[in-house]
């Protein structure tokens, strides 16, 4: 059967999302931990978009294929649905920096990588001295300068569409840069703190943390409004662009088409993968 897994970490102590040998992972902390609880040597699990070192997840998703009876052996005497009573078990297995959210059986066709139609970030700043609260540090990055929000949000609406992000990308030897940004624009919360919201169906290398660091440029006036275009216009890593930190970024949700699509988005998303590798 396979399983989707809805989880949320706290990237402070990770070394992103990927498993390597010495390095304390996201997935290879949930990897260990579902092995365990299901009594098995190991486990793989597929994930909807992989996360850099420091960053956050509110609603990660991913998937992993076991056989039907290993998770019914995993339930034990619990009432409850093998699933359910697996969730608990590998929650109690963590470390309280990553939970599972839930486990549920996934329905067919369902891949939790190329099923996926988007991604949503959001990045949080406080850009004020009455807006630093230490208790959320490491989640929120702290600004000097006041922010101007509809500089921003003008910036941001030549960005939105089918755009090579280049410009904005770390480079990956034959990866596409070719994206389909869906929303990117910025709000104050209840709080006052500034959050960026960045939708897409899928992100290269640094890409979120780059676009940020163009628009924070223009937000404080050091760029005009249209800096951020031309730049993407460029199709090519910019010096100009800085990179910001990781903690003030968290994936918060991951999108997916109806039951009766994930199997063919997946074959779509595949081929288009596979087409690109080659």
């Amino acid at each position: 059967m396979r399983l989707r897994i809805d989880c949320a970490y706290d990237g402070t102590d990770f070394s992103g999302w990927a498993a390597q040998p010495g390095r304390r992972t996201v997935q290879g902390t949930l990897q260990e931990a579902l092995a365990t609880a299901l009594r098995v040597p190991e486990v793989r699990v597929t994930v909807a978009g992989r996360t850099d070192a420091g960053v956050h997840a509110r609603g990660q998703v991913a998937h992993v294929d076991v056989e039907r009876s290993l998770v019914e052996a995993a339930a034990g005497r619990s009432t409850d649905p093998p699933p359910d009573a697996l969730a608990r078990r590998v929650d109690g297995i963590l470390p309280p920096d990553l939970r599972v959210r839930r486990v549920t059986e996934a329905p067919a066709g369902f891949d939790a990588r190329f099923s996926a139609i988007w991604r949503r970030y959001a990045y949080r700043i406080a850009d004020a001295q009455e807006l630093a609260d230490p208790l959320v540090r490491g989640h929120v990055l702290s600004w000097g300068r006041r922010l101007d929000l509809d500089a921003m949000n003008e910036a941001s609406s030549s960005l939105v569409g089918l755009r090579d992000f280049a410009a904005f990308c770390k480079q990956r030897e034959g990866a596409t840069t070719v994206r389909t940004l869906l929303e990117l624009g910025w709000r104050r919360d209840g709080a006052g703190l500034v959050v960026g919201s960045v939708r897409a169906d899928a992100f290269c290398h640094n890409m979120v943390r780059a676009l940020v660091g163009s628009l924070i440029a223009v937000g404080e006036g050091r760029q005009p409004t249209t800096w951020p275009a031309e730049v993407m216009a460029g199709r090519r890593r910019d010096a100009g662009v800085r990179v910001v930190h990781a903690h003030g970024l968290t994936l918060e949700e991951v999108g997916y088409p109806e039951d009766d699509e994930l199997a063919t988005q997946a074959a779509r998303a595949r081929a288009r993968r596979e087409a690109i590798d080659a």
